[in-house]
């Protein structure tokens, strides 16, 4: 197993540990969360990095790293709609765009082709990342954090929303259904 791949399964292996550090509704725990958070989005550049530049790309690499990424980001928005962060319709929104374009590279990886990260993807995640460190802060004035939340989702939505159309107009053409 290379060391990107090993880093790629450090950060699946913290999403539960976030999750159970989240879920604990004291301040040290949210810090706790908030670190782990950030830790584990570090270690998404890091084993990028690493396999590139010690040419330890892998299929499980190539698998896994967007799984990790998902998940670790999915796992946040759960908990933002549990606590009331976040409605549902925009959670869903922003879970539908990565269903949405995972599938699309799916048919682009039938039709052997492959579908690089746009930087529209790219912004995305920053976006994704920053909004949701500032969500999982755990100063909770109640009117100050309420109005920062819906700034950081709708964000976070629109941000989303845009990456995922450009995804489609870009390889509008692996989806003509009429060959």
């Amino acid at each position: 197993m290379t060391t990107a791949n090993k880093i790629t399964l450090l950060r699946v292996a913290m999403i539960p540990v976030f999750m159970a550090a989240v879920l604990v509704r004291e301040e040290y725990a949210q810090i706790i969360a908030l670190v782990i958070f950030i830790l584990a989005s570090i270690t998404d550049s890091i084993d990028g990095y690493i396999a590139r530049k010690y040419n330890q790309s892998t299929n499980f690499g190539i698998f896994l790293d967007p799984l990790a990424d998902k998940l670790l980001v999915t796992a946040a928005i759960l908990v933002f709609v549990e606590r009331g962060q976040m409605p549902s319709w925009a959670a869903m929104i922003i879970i539908a765009r990565e269903f949405a374009v995972t599938g699309l590279r799916l048919v682009a990886v039938g039709e052997g082709k492959v579908i690089a990260a746009a930087m529209s993807g790219k912004i995305k995640t920053a976006v994704s990342i920053i909004a949701i460190c500032i969500m999982l802060l755990p100063v909770r004035g109640k009117n100050i954090m309420t109005a920062i939340d819906t700034v950081c989702y709708t964000v976070m939505t629109l941000v989303t929303l845009w990456s995922g159309i450009e995804y489609f107009i870009k390889n509008a053409k692996l989806l003509n259904y009429r060959k």
